[in-house]
């Protein structure tokens, strides 16, 4: 099992700073942040391809742009990049999914993942239409993926269950390949969704124990269902050509928050129903101090953005060791990224992947998606 790298795109905006997206939504952005206009993701999406990475990740929520637009206008920028498009199955038909992700894939010719989205906040939810609690957001999510691979079966599929009734649902033309499924979820409700469903187990980027247990916990599922599950990682990156500087850019970023800031982003993040951003959380307790929870994961981002709030902070040998590390564990895709985008790219792109190519944990280029310069 190789290292499989992928990048991500800042469709809420981007920036020098821990970039607020509500901010931008509402035309008040702070200076230096960056709009997410097509011009600038396609930079990033090109550097990504560029650099070697097999994918780039999109967001989904109100204050991003839609995943599903923004990365096909983005395909026709790109040669090899694939997309690994977040979206929340609660707010569309899964057999109108199974169509869309079909046809995707021969816009682009075979370059879309998906991202399954369950959703944590009930507020985010609502804004959409949604008002089931929490578990039962689960139990459909567990119905829409029976619906979305049974209609891509090419043949009429009928379901009937509690959130979905479905009579001959069907694509016509099924998705080729089938895109594979990455889904997250750090709640009881959630483990057995990933276990009888997912192609790949997504965690935020927790302490290496931490993330065993995940992998333990979810591997132990899916084999009581006879099935095999892979596992990725979402993680920041701060690396340089020494730990000096990468620590010196952390306490950049940290410098431009005030107290004012982290408080108010606590209290809002404080309320979310979802298991993984309470861990999130935890791990540094809104406080700025000891925020090195493990060697060289640094919870800073978390103090002010919500979801992955975990970063990798050293040397470029530094960061390998820890990809490393966690690879060891199990992990194959890392899904990574950086303040700003563009730039923290080409910091990882031709810093930490090479030390990984030398240590043999990446896939050739033809393998990953794109050629690497290195």
């Amino acid at each position: 099992m190789t290292v499989r790298l992928h990048w991500f795109l800042p469709t809420g905006g981007d920036g020098r700073t821990l970039v607020d997206r509500h901010a931008y939504a509402h035309n008040k952005a702070a200076a230096g942040v960056r709009a997410p206009d097509i011009e600038y993701l396609a930079q990033i999406a090109k550097a990504a391809e560029r650099l070697g990475f097999e994918a780039v990740l999109t967001p989904t929520g109100t204050w991003c742009e839609d995943a599903w637009l923004t990365t096909v206008a983005l395909a026709q920028h790109t040669e090899r990049l694939k997309f690994l498009v977040a979206f929340r199955p609660g707010v569309i038909s899964p057999t109108l999914a199974a169509q869309m992700a079909a046809t995707y894939q021969r816009i682009t010719r075979g370059r879309l993942l998906l991202n399954v989205v369950t959703g944590g906040d009930s507020s985010e939810q609502r804004r959409f239409g949604d008002h089931l609690d929490h578990d039962r957001r689960y139990e459909r999510t567990a119905e829409f993926l029976s619906v979305v691979r049974g209609v891509w079966g090419g043949r009429p599929y009928d379901f009937h269950g509690e959130h979905y009734r479905i009579d001959g649902g069907l694509t016509a033309l099924p998705p080729d390949p089938l895109p594979e499924i990455f889904f997250g979820g750090s709640s009881a409700a959630a483990g057995p969704v990933a276990a009888e469903h997912a192609d790949v187990y997504l965690t935020w980027g927790e302490p290496p124990q931490q993330v065993k247990e995940k992998i333990d916990w979810i591997r132990s599922l899916a084999e009581e269902r006879g099935r095999t599950v892979r596992f990725g990682i979402r993680l920041h990156t701060i690396s340089r050509d020494s730990a000096k500087e990468a620590w010196g850019a952390a306490d950049r970023l940290l410098g431009d928050l005030s107290d004012e800031d982290i408080a108010t982003a606590q209290s809002l993040l404080g309320v979310s129903e979802s298991v993984g951003q309470q861990r999130m959380l935890a791990l540094h307790g809104g406080s700025r101090d000891g925020l090195e929870i493990s060697p060289n994961l640094w919870a800073g981002v978390g103090l002010v953005r919500g979801g992955a709030g975990t970063a990798l902070v050293g040397s470029h040998g530094d960061v390998a060791d820890r990809i490393e590390e966690y690879h060891a564990l199990g992990i194959e895709h890392f899904v990574l990224s950086g303040y700003p985008h563009l730039e923290e790219a080409y910091w990882f792109g031709e810093g930490v992947a090479p030390e990984l190519a030398a240590r043999g944990l990446l896939a050739g280029g033809e393998d990953r998606g794109a050629a690497p310069s290195w």
